[in-house]
């Protein structure tokens, strides 16, 4: 059991309480929690999980492999058929399992994972071919993970996206966005849109709802641990187009059939809860959660996402 306070004498006065119900044993500070390693610096509090990351290497039999820089190749859309079926899909089926509970601490590969999880039915050659491209880029670096930094305004702003009809099997587009309270990602989610958009405008409004209803829930519960966010939580897209959509009241054919979402978002803007702002493309972090990236772009969105690896010599 993890246990946090803000409050020393509450802390205390809970444990005492937990030990006069349970037969407990303190631990002392958190270092290592369900397959997640816990390191503290001056800079803040890294999350990463390098054991867990080199077990699955070793599952794999791949410990020896070359490293590779980008998780998947550019451009590269996963059909359900066109190769054979493998012998054993149970081997596939655990090791997509165990890399999707390694997307808590590494989200540059959410988007791998994700889209290979949805093979795990029928999964074929292509599909593993893939998954050790993956192995690949966890051998150059199985101590990637999350810092949570000391510095920076606690101000909540995220990054939404679209990639308009991304899956080439059934066309629908694919959501991802991130959240940072600060400098710290806290939020990200990629997730298939539950329709067909019928333009890019589309889809990329339909991730500012989701994103909206993130930012709620983070707000509320930020009230609840007294960590006071007056100002309007900053919302960016890349498309001027939903951005338009967001800040026009008026509706017409292309915004009609998405009525319920526009007041989603429009009702937290005129609230003060949230505020749009434009972002250029390159400067997109979302993008990594919605589409596979070329190196440059990759490695320079996984600084800004804030994943580093202390076990890196200096």
């Amino acid at each position: 059991m993890i246990i946090t306070e803000n409050d020393d004498d509450a802390l205390r006065d809970l444990k005492h309480f937990l030990g006069t119900c349970f037969k407990i044993k303190e631990l002392g500070p958190l270092k290592y929690f369900l397959g997640v390693e816990i390191a503290r610096s001056k800079s803040g509090i890294s999350f990463c999980q390098r054991k867990y990351t080199l077990d699955i290497l070793e599952d794999a039999g791949l410990l020896g492999a070359k490293p590779k820089k980008i998780p998947m190749e550019a451009n590269v859309a996963l059909m359900p058929t066109g190769s054979d079926p493998l012998k054993d899909p149970t081997r596939y089926r655990r090791l997509i399992g165990r890399l999707i509970y390694l997307t808590i601490t590494r989200p540059e590969i959410t988007y791998a994972v994700n889209t290979l999880s949805q093979s795990m039915h029928e999964p074929r050659k292509h599909h593993f071919d893939t998954a050790r491209r993956l192995f690949h880029y966890l051998k150059g670096a199985p101590g990637q993970g999350l810092l949570f930094s000391l510095n920076g305004p606690l101000h909540l702003t995220s990054y939404c996206d679209a990639d308009w009809a991304r899956c080439p099997f059934t066309r629908r587009s694919i959501t991802g966005y991130c959240i940072f309270l600060g400098k710290s990602l806290i939020s990200w989610k990629i997730k298939k849109q539950v329709t067909i958009s019928r333009s890019s405008a589309e889809a990329e409004y339909r991730s500012m709802p989701a994103t909206t209803c993130e930012l709620t829930w983070l707000r509320y519960l930020l009230q609840d641990l007294q960590v006071k966010h007056h100002q309007p939580a900053t919302l960016l897209c890349d498309n001027n187009a939903a951005l338009y959509i967001a800040a026009n009241p008026v509706y017409h054919e292309r915004t009609k059939h998405i009525k319920l979402d526009c007041h989603t978002v429009r009702e937290r803007i005129q609230n003060g809860e949230i505020q749009t702002t434009h972002v250029q493309t390159k400067h997109q972090v979302a993008d990594i959660f919605t589409k596979p990236l070329p190196t440059p772009l990759f490695q320079s969105h996984l600084g800004k996402l804030g994943v580093i690896d202390i076990h890196t010599p200096t």
